[in-house]
């Protein structure tokens, strides 16, 4: 009898720490596309990805940049947008002609606060038949020791210095 007492009380001893660390797991609060998937929804095939959080009947937007504003005058192979990255770090892609100046155009790096952690430039790789150049260039950093997160800037290259003239490219990293 005794035995099957002490079966009992274990059983709810330990269904109570069950209970317990189930009803106070740390509630994830759905904010973005990150804490969305973080939160176990699933991101839907569509390019941008979208996440949808059923509790807040909410669509999240993954954050690629600006690739669709610029699409007609730069792209970017690799890395891609919220891709992992580290150094070195090889960038490749074609952009118009107008972009570069005297064959390469400059290329930064930031942190997830905006601080510039690397700066270079990409070069031309000239082909004759298309007014669209292939590019290409290595990018060598530290990852920062704080934050998971950066930007991607690759700038037309703009010797007059008109504002109006400039334009960028902008995508989110991981390091």
């Amino acid at each position: 009898m005794k035995k099957i007492i002490y079966i009992i009380l274990i059983f709810i001893i330990l269904a109570f720490f069950a209970w317990y660390s189930y009803s106070n797991k740390t509630k994830i609060i759905v904010t973005d596309f990150i804490s969305c998937l973080e939160a176990g929804n699933p991101a839907m095939e569509s390019y941008p990805r979208q996440c949808i959080d059923p509790k807040g009947n909410e669509t999240f937007v993954e954050n690629i940049g600006n690739i669709f504003e610029v699409q007609d005058l730069i792209e970017l192979y690799t890395p891609r947008p919220n891709d992992k990255i580290s150094s070195p770090l090889v960038l490749e892609g074609q952009a118009v002609g107008s972009w570069y100046f005297e064959g390469d155009f400059p290329v930064i790096l930031t942190d997830w606060d905006g601080k510039i952690i690397a700066e270079h430039y990409l070069t031309a790789q000239p082909d004759p038949r298309s007014n669209i150049i292939p590019f290409k260039g290595i990018l060598e950093f530290e990852k920062p020791a704080y934050g998971e997160r950066g930007t991607l800037i690759l700038q037309k290259d703009n010797p007059s210095d008109l504002r109006e003239l400039d334009n960028a490219l902008e995508i989110p990293i991981i390091f």
